[in-house]
């Protein structure tokens, strides 16, 4: 049996932080200091979360098109798993 290298959670754990928003915008990188023309499209997401003691903190990432699908297809089975409960 292979170790698997994601976190596992079970319904005892702790959660510490709450996702109160979630923002997310398509962009396309044209060029950087050191690539004349870069092309590619990528996926800008900025997460806002409220720790245990209510604070809000915005947490904000980059992905690439194939990642952000993989993201995504976790919040739905996130939320299929979710509705059950």
């Amino acid at each position: 049996m292979e170790a698997s290298s994601e976190p596992q959670l079970d319904a005892k754990s702790k959660v510490t932080n709450q996702l109160i928003d979630f923002q997310w915008k398509l962009g396309m990188a044209v060029s950087s200091d050191s690539c004349r023309s870069l092309k590619y499209p990528y996926v800008a997401v900025v997460l806002k979360v409220a720790d245990h003691s209510g604070q809000m903190k915005n947490k904000s990432f980059e992905m690439t098109i194939p990642q952000f699908q993989n993201f995504y297809r976790q919040f739905k089975e996130i939320a299929a798993v979710i509705e059950t409960v």
